[in-house]
């Protein structure tokens, strides 16, 4: 049985990372009731998979009525409007957790539920500028690049909703009552950049885009562009990594954390690497001098290492993480119920 069989989500219908939660937990078992309004177009499949859709009317009085009797039966429930939106709605906290102690009210915002920007319209790009991440981004003299929107929507958005979720749904299990989690992605994108926190607290931080080791400051951990026009990723860090690296491009390697020698050795690196094809530097060098190729999505499919490990399945990534005694579902595409 998967890890969250027995448990029952009300994710009402949004886009980005409320369903990439609801994803998440409806891969790993939870059965998730995705309110939408009748005859909606889902957005995208992976996203939407493994999900029994209802269309209910939340304009109208029956259709309120309708979903507080779904979240009467829920462990927990998912929403992503801005705030004060379900409350208008007679769906709020207040009430839902009232008909059901029990049950976890997940909330999925870009700024929060308070604070002075709380009720401004964002998307990633926004969340991830005042969270401080987006400075370090991009290349110097440029303007900084946004990351798709994999960090604040995903990352610092989705995935700590879902990890909100199932510790509250834990702490419930454990005699706890039912709460609101408050998932913000300035909050979720700053914790991500906790690493980059210690480093600056160390006095080995530096503002700006490429500024630090591993931001495209070092020539170890970079990319670099080939003469077919792709690109290779390189993340020799560990002296035995960096040492395979420069063994491979024919390059003499002492005094690799020598700064002031980075921007010369980013030259030679560029000039060595632009002399052959993607997958020529691909075959050339061992595996231990963490090369790899920059694959576009249809490549990363079918790589053999992907291949391998399932990592993909039905034009979309697989569940994770994964689990030796309670695997996930397959991914089934959503279907619609009549309520």
């Amino acid at each position: 049985m998967p890890t969250l069989a027995g448990i029952r989500i009300v994710e009402f219908g949004g886009i980005g990372p409320g369903p990439f939660a609801g994803m998440m937990l409806a891969d790993h078992g939870a059965e998730v009731i995705r309110i939408e309004r009748p005859g909606a177009a889902l957005g995208p499949h992976a996203m939407a998979r493994s999900r029994t859709i209802v269309g209910i009317d939340l304009k109208a009085a029956d259709g309120i009525e309708q979903a507080r009797a779904l979240c009467r039966d829920a462990d927990g429930i998912i929403e992503g409007f801005r705030p004060g939106v379900m409350e208008r709605l007679g769906l709020g906290p207040e009430v839902l957790i009232g008909d059901n102690p029990r049950l976890v009210y997940g909330r999925m915002t870009g700024w929060g539920q308070d604070g002075p920007l709380s009720d401004a319209p964002g998307h990633d790009i926004n969340y991830l500028a005042i969270a401080g991440l987006l400075d370090g981004i991009g290349v110097p003299g440029e303007p900084p690049v946004a990351p798709v929107n994999y960090v604040a929507d995903f990352g610092g958005g989705g995935m700590l909703l879902a990890f909100g979720m199932v510790s509250a749904l834990l702490a419930v299990k454990m005699g706890a009552p039912g709460q609101v989690v408050d998932a913000a992605m300035t909050d979720g994108s700053a914790l991500l950049a906790s690493m980059g926190w210690g480093f600056k607290a160390a006095g080995m931080w530096r503002d700006g885009p490429a500024a630090n080791l591993l931001s495209g400051a070092a020539p170890f951990y970079r990319c670099y562009a080939c003469a077919d026009g792709r690109h290779v990723a390189v993340g020799a860090i560990e002296p035995q990594f960096y040492a395979a690296l420069v063994a491979g491009l024919g390059e003499e390697g002492a005094s690799q954390m020598d700064a002031s020698l980075w921007p010369a050795r980013i030259e030679r690196f560029a000039a060595i690497f632009a002399a052959r094809g993607r997958d020529e530097w691909i075959a050339h060098f061992a595996p231990d001098a963490c090369v790899s190729p920059v694959l576009t999505f249809d490549e990363a499919a079918a790589h053999p290492h992907n291949l391998a490990r399932g990592t993909f399945a039905g034009g979309a990534p697989a569940p994770a993480p994964r689990f030796s005694a309670t695997p996930a579902l397959a991914p089934v595409p959503p279907i619609w119920r009549e309520t």
